[in-house]
């Protein structure tokens, strides 16, 4: 077989492969060890905002159209976004660093 007919596949998936690494992944960033201290699964809105202060933004709540869907509620912080169920923390997400990182949309306002 011809070399020349190979080294021009492999020339386009080398370019290509390059392209593709420049992307900072949010998945990456959530996998290293977090900067500053999160909220933790349980901790009250009381102690959330002990702790870490007022959050930047309290957006409005979700859910609570029937008795299964618990209302949502959500605080974002410059890190991190807290999601409570009642009074209760229930997950943390970290936020978007930038507009080169790739990760989940912004939250809907």
């Amino acid at each position: 077989m011809n070399c020349r007919l190979l080294a021009i596949p492999m020339l386009v998936l080398l370019c290509s492969a390059g392209a593709a690494s420049a992307d900072t992944l949010l998945i990456e960033r959530a996998q290293e060890k977090p900067a500053v201290a999160l909220p933790v699964r349980g901790d009250t809105a009381a102690a959330v905002e002990a702790r870490f202060g007022a959050p930047q933004q309290k957006l409005e709540p979700r859910g609570g159209q029937k008795r299964q869907w618990p209302v949502i509620n959500r605080w974002v912080y410059p890190a991190f976004t807290v999601y409570f169920e009642k009074n209760r923390v229930i997950d943390v997400v970290a936020n978007q660093a930038g507009p080169d990182e790739v990760g989940p949309k912004p939250p809907i306002r």
